[in-house]
C-alpha cells in the first residue's frame, strides 16, 4: 500500500460521507411530498403522468396491492425487453446491423435488467443495437433502480405509521423517484462524463488508421472452408497486415451515469468502466465509483429524517461504512503483495516512481491497485456490479473481498433501495436476538417484533443461500455446468460461486473465465435472478404492511436502543453470523484453497 492510494481512497470516503445528509434531506422532501424545489419545475409534468396513464395520487394501496403493481409492472418490463431483442433486426437504429438476440441470451438479459442485476453474458458492443441499449436496457435502469426505491420507502411509511392500512401507492413512488431524483442525477453526471470525453453518438462504428502497423498468422483454408496443410500435416498460415481499427461508439455516457447511480452495472462495451470510451481517467473513475454507493448511503439519512430520528440513519450508515472500510483495505492489501509465484521469478513486486508494483494483472494502468481494490469492494457493497478491473485476475483473497462482499446478502450499501431494505431486516433480526437474550418482546423503532415479522424476516435471509448454494452445487456436478469451466481446480469453482452469488444477490459482475453464455448459465441464472428480486420484494412489502398496522409502543426501560455503538457493533455481528457465515464452506473451496495452494509452492 502507498501513500498515495490510501489518499485516494480517504478521499472518496469524506466526499461520500459529506454528500449524504444533503441528498438525504432531499430524497425525504420528495417521498414526503414536501416541496424541494425542483417540484416547481417539473410538477406539471409529474401529474401529466398521472393523468395520462389513470393513476390518482392520493389514493394509497395496502401492501398485498402495492406487491401486484410491483410484479405487474416488471413482469411487464421483462416481456417488452425480451421481444426488443428478438426483434432488434427489423427495427431502426442498429447500424452494425446486429441480428436478433438468441432466445436463451434474451431471456437471461431481460430477467438481469428487470432485476437490477445487469449480468451481461454478452459483450454490449458486439450483441445489442443502439435502440436496444437506449430503449430497452438504459429504461429498465432506470426504471428497476426505481421499483427498489418503491419498495424501501414502503418499508420506511410501515415503520413510520401507526394503526395504518396502508403503505403508499406504487405509482407514485415509481414516479417520482424516476423523474425527481434519479434523472436529474444522471442528466449531470452525463453532461459531465461527456465533458470528460465519454461518447455520446448514434454514429456507426468507426474505422481509424492505425499509427504503428500490426501483423498476425490467418490460418489458410480451401473453398469448402477446411484448413490446408503443408507437407508435414501443420496447418498452412499467411501473414496479414492490420492497418484499421473498428472502434465501437455509442449512447454510452447516458447509460453509464445511470448504470452506476441506479447500481444497475451492465456497460455498454463488455469491458465496462475499464473501457477508455466508459471511464477515461481516473477523474471519471472517481465520479464513478462515488455515484454506485451515493444514493445507497444518503437513503440511511432520508430513513432517519421520514421515521422522525436521525441517528436512526446514522447508526445504520456507520454500520454499512465500517464493514465497506475493512474491506476496500483487505482487497488493497492483497492486491498490493502480489503473487509470491511471480516474485519467485525474480520479478520486483515493490511499489516505486517506475512500477505500481503489487498484482497489476487484469488492472488498467491509468487506476492503478488502490482505485482497482476500492472500484471491486464498492461495487459489490453495492448491488452495482460495474467493474474498473478484472475481479478474476485478482489474487486469491483479493478476488475473495468482492466475493464475500456480494454474500453479506447486498446489505452493506446495497442496491438503490434494496440494500437499505435488506440491512433494516438485518435490524429487525438483530432487536429480536437482543429480545431472546434478555427475556422481553422485541421491539424496533416503537414496534413490536412479532411471530409473522419473523416468519417473513427468516424468508429473507434464507432464500438467497438455498438459490445460491443450490445452482452452484447443480453446476459444479452436472455435464451442461462443468463444459463452461475453463480453469479447473479451486478456481473454476470460484467462477462459478462468483456467477450465482452474483446474480442470486442481484450484483451482475463476473469471474470472467467461465463460459456464461450457454443455455443452462443462461436459464439458471435468469431463474436466480428473479427469484433473488422478487421473491424477496414481497415479504419486504409484507413485513411493511404488518408494520403499518401495529400500534406504537411507549419506550421503556427495557427498550433496546437503536442508535448507539452498541447496537451498531450488534447489527455487524448479526450480518456477518446469519448472512455471510453459511458461505464459508464454498469459499473454503474455492478462493481459500487457491490461495493456500498459491502460498505452499
Amino acid at each position: 500500500m502507498t501513500l498515495n492510494g490510501l489518499l485516494q481512497i480517504g478521499l472518496y470516503f469524506v466526499v461520500l460521507l459529506a454528500l449524504v445528509k444533503p441528498l438525504g434531506w432531499y430524497m425525504a422532501r420528495v417521498y414526503e411530498g414536501k416541496p424541494f424545489g425542483l417540484d416547481r419545475v417539473l410538477g406539471p409534468v409529474e401529474r401529466g403522468i398521472y393523468r395520462l396513464c389513470g393513476v390518482r395520487d392520493n389514493e394509497e394501496m395496502d401492501w398485498k396491492t402495492y406487491a401486484i403493481a410491483v410484479l405487474l409492472f416488471n413482469a411487464a418490463g421483462l416481456f417488452a425487453l425480451y421481444l426488443l431483442q428478438r426483434s432488434q433486426g427489423f427495427l431502426p437504429f442498429n447500424p452494425q446491423g446486429f441480428g436478433a438476440v438468441a432466445p436463451d441470451l434474451a431471456f437471461n438479459t431481460a430477467a438481469s435488467f428487470t432485476t437490477n442485476t445487469n449480468w451481461q453474458a454478452y459483450g454490449g458492443e458486439t450483441t445489442m443495437s443502439n435502440l436496444t441499449q437506449m430503449l430497452g436496457l438504459t429504461v429498465q435502469n432506470f426504471v428497476s433502480a426505481a421499483t427498489g426505491l418503491a419498495i424501501l420507502v414502503a418499508l420506511i411509511r410501515g415503520l413510520a405509521r401507526r394503526s395504518s392500512a396502508t403503505i403508499g401507492n406504487f405509482w407514485v413512488d415509481l414516479v417520482r423517484s424516476t423523474l425527481y431524483i434519479l434523472l436529474p442525477l444522471s442528466l449531470l453526471l452525463s453532461l459531465i462524463l461527456v465533458s470528460q470525453g465519454v461518447v455520446q453518438t448514434l454514429s456507426p462504428y468507426r474505422a481509424m488508421t492505425l499509427v504503428q502497423l500490426t501483423s498476425y498468422a490467418k490460418p489458410m483454408t480451401d473453398a469448402n472452408g477446411r484448413p490446408l496443410l503443408d507437407e508435414k500435416g501443420q496447418p498452412k498460415v499467411e501473414t496479414v497486415m492490420v492497418r484499421e481499427q473498428m472502434l465501437a461508439v455509442g449512447p454510452a455516457a447516458s447509460q453509464v451515469a445511470i448504470k452506476h447511480l441506479g447500481t444497475n452495472g451492465g456497460g455498454f462495451f463488455n469491458a465496462n468502466a475499464a473501457h477508455p470510451f466508459e471511464s477515461p481517467a481516473p477523474f471519471t473513475d472517481f465520479l464513478l465509483v462515488l455515484a454506485e454507493t451515493l444514493l445507497a448511503a444518503a437513503l440511511t439519512y432520508t430513513f432517519g429524517k421520514m421515521v422522525g430520528d436521525t441517528r436512526q440513519g446514522w447508526a445504520i450508515l456507520t454500520a454499512m461504512v465500517t464493514v465497506l472500510v475493512i474491506f476496500v483495505f483487505a482487497a488493497y492489501q492483497a492486491e498490493s503483495s502480489g503473487n509470491p509465484r511471480i516474485a519467485a521469478l525474480g520479478v520486483d513486486h515493490t511499489a516505486s516512481d517506475q512500477q505500481p508494483g503489487g498484482n497489476m494483472e487484469g488492472k488498467e494502468v491509468r487506476f492503478g491497485i488502490a482505485r482497482s481494490a476500492l472500484f471491486a469492494t464498492a461495487t459489490t457493497a453495492t448491488s452495482c456490479g460495474a467493474v474498473n478491473s478484472m475481479h478474476d485476475s485478482f489474487t486469491p483473497l483479493g478476488g475473495l473481498v468482492p466475493l464475500f462482499m456480494m454474500q453479506f446478502s447486498e446489505v452493506v450499501f446495497g442496491g438503490v433501495g434494496s440494500g437499505l431494505y435488506g440491512m433494516l431486516i438485518f435490524a429487525i433480526i438483530a432487536v429480536f436476538v437482543a429480545g431472546l437474550m434478555v427475556g422481553r418482546t422485541p421491539e424496533y423503532l416503537g414496534k413490536k417484533i412479532e411471530a409473522y415479522e419473523m416468519k417473513m424476516a427468516s424468508l429473507l435471509i434464507l432464500i438467497m443461500p438455498m438459490v445460491v448454494l443450490g445452482f452452484t452445487a447443480a453446476a459444479a456436478v452436472t455435464d451442461l455446468g462443468k463444459a463452461s469451466i475453463f480453469n479447473p481446480g479451486p478456481h473454476g469453482f470460484s467462477e462459478i460461486l462468483y456467477a450465482y452469488s452474483s446474480q442470486g444477490n442481484n450484483n451482475g459482475s463476473a469471474f470472467a473465465g467461465l463460459n456464461a453464455n450457454t443455455p443452462f448459465y443462461n436459464i439458471t441464472g435468469g431463474i436466480a435472478m428473479l427469484i433473488a428480486r422478487f421473491w424477496l420484494a414481497v415479504p419486504t412489502l409484507a413485513l411493511a404492511g404488518s408494520l403499518a398496522r401495529k400500534k406504537l409502543v411507549p419506550v421503556g426501560p427495557g427498550t433496546l436502543p437503536t442508535h448507539t455503538p452498541l447496537f451498531v457493533m450488534l447489527l455487524i455481528g448479526t450480518v456477518v453470523l446469519v448472512g455471510a457465515l453459511t458461505f464459508v464452506p464454498a469459499l473454503a473451496l474455492g478462493p481459500i484453497v487457491e490461495h493456500l495452494l498459491m502460498v505452499s509452492q
